[in-house]
């Protein structure tokens, strides 16, 4: 019973997490493109952390899925029109259109269902994987477009800032995590084993997200840091 009472546990903290974003978005305290961030950003290590609540069992894993499985059904069904919730797509949107959600925050729940599936806790590869894609696509869309810097010159929509802050960002993020898991005796010590590969695996994923394709870096990136990642460790 204790992991279906994780997986509930699990799914109320998305949710609520998600619904009050959606709330301060439709009520315009934030833009839409800062929320649609912060979503990026905190959804992923909320979900990793949550994977404490979960037994080490095989079914575990699954059921873990099932949260980013429902939250992304979800969105496809807001893109579609099938579903109406303007909250949602003021929120997730850059410009109040649902079909929008079809592509960045529909791949950002595929990611996080396959690397659920394949990794789990006891790997830091699908950690790092996913703290790669929160905390450096989304910390870099927020300080990329606050702070002046030249353009990238093989990516004109992307800026020195930006790809700094892939790099920092997803750095700080996935340590963060596996200081956690190691602290919990989830992932082995020591800490600092951990460091130079994490910093490759930022390095390469950050050269990927820096490539001019719009809208597929919640799978380009993430991706090339689970690989860099099963090569790594």
């Amino acid at each position: 019973m204790n992991n279906f009472i994780a997986l509930v546990v699990t799914f109320v903290l998305s949710l609520a997490f998600l619904r009050m974003m959606d709330f301060i978005a439709h009520r315009g305290w934030i833009e839409s493109k800062l929320s649609r961030k912060l979503i990026h950003i905190g959804t992923g290590p909320l979900f990793v952390l949550c994977w404490f609540l979960f037994d080490n069992v095989p079914s575990a894993r699954w059921l873990a899925a099932l949260v980013p499985f429902a939250i992304t059904v979800q969105f496809a069904l807001i893109g579609f029109g099938v579903l109406k919730d303007k909250a949602s797509v003021d929120a997730m949107s850059r410009t109040g259109d649902p079909k929008e959600i079809l592509r960045g925050p529909l791949y950002y729940g595929i990611m996080f269902v396959i690397l659920t599936l394949v990794f789990w806790k006891n790997s830091p590869v699908g950690i790092i994987a996913l703290m790669m894609m929160c905390g450096g696509d989304g910390i870099a869309d927020i300080f990329g477009r606050r702070i002046r810097s030249p353009k990238l010159p093989w990516s004109r929509e992307k800026s020195v800032a930006g790809l700094v802050s892939v790099f920092v960002g997803g750095w700080i993020l996935s340590a963060l995590m596996l200081w956690v898991y190691v602290t919990f005796h989830v992932l082995p010590a020591p800490f600092a084993s951990y460091l130079l590969p994490l910093t490759v695996i930022a390095l390469v994923s950050t050269a990927v997200e820096s490539l001019p394709y719009k809208d597929v870096d919640n799978v380009t990136m993430t991706l090339t840091a689970a690989m860099m990642g099963w090569l790594l460790f």
